[in-house]
């Protein structure tokens, strides 16, 4: 199996550099977008579907410097404590299923217009799955990027299965994917409230 294995300067994971949020935590409205999820990958091949993704607030300046300071000082296995500490920010939905709660969640604005979104989570594990302790079991991140235009469409990558390492050498963050890709979300739409 190929594993993917991405390099980011450091901050850039959650977009955690000091880039200016649009609006406010308190004053931001709900999120609430549309997406067709392909999964291009080497696992669960097939596995298309439509995504709900819903923000119902913004991540605050403090969670974020909390969750860099946390990887910095004591890596990847207490960034995974830290994020599931961290206050709902919204949730993700496939159809038939219930909610997933995401734990992160930022926006940014683009230089030729529209915004960036960042979403971070833990990844749903399974009984199964914890009691076998796979491989899998290492890669425990769900990151999502979608870039909307200012027209409210757009596309994005979710990567459900993550390992997040900080290469001290290059200070960079190393995003090492399970699958052979991310899944790519299509036709994004922010859907009025």
């Amino acid at each position: 199996m190929r594993r993917v294995i991405a390099s980011l300067a450091l901050g850039s994971v959650f977009a955690l550099a000091a880039l200016p949020a649009v609006g406010s935590a308190a004053a931001a409205p709900q999120l609430r977008l549309t997406a067709f999820a392909v999964n291009m990958s080497n696992i669960a091949t097939g596995s298309n579907a439509v995504v709900d993704i819903v923000v119902d607030r913004w991540s605050t300046d403090e969670e974020r410097q909390t969750l860099v300071s946390t990887f910095v000082e004591k890596g990847p296995d207490k960034l995974l404590d830290a994020l599931q500490k961290l206050k709902r920010v919204g949730f993700i939905k496939l159809p038939n299923t219930l909610g997933y709660d995401l734990q992160y969640a930022r926006e940014f604005p683009l230089d030729e217009g529209g915004r960036k979104i960042i979403i971070a989570t833990d990844r749903r594990i399974g009984f199964r799955e914890a009691r076998e302790q796979p491989r899998t079991i290492d890669y425990p991140f769900t990151l999502i990027e979608v870039r909307l235009r200012p027209d409210g469409t757009g596309e994005g990558k979710m990567s459900l299965a993550t390992k997040i390492t900080l290469n001290k050498k290059t200070n960079t963050v190393e995003l090492e994917n399970y699958s052979s890709e991310p899944v790519r979300l299509q036709n994004v739409k922010v859907e009025k409230s």
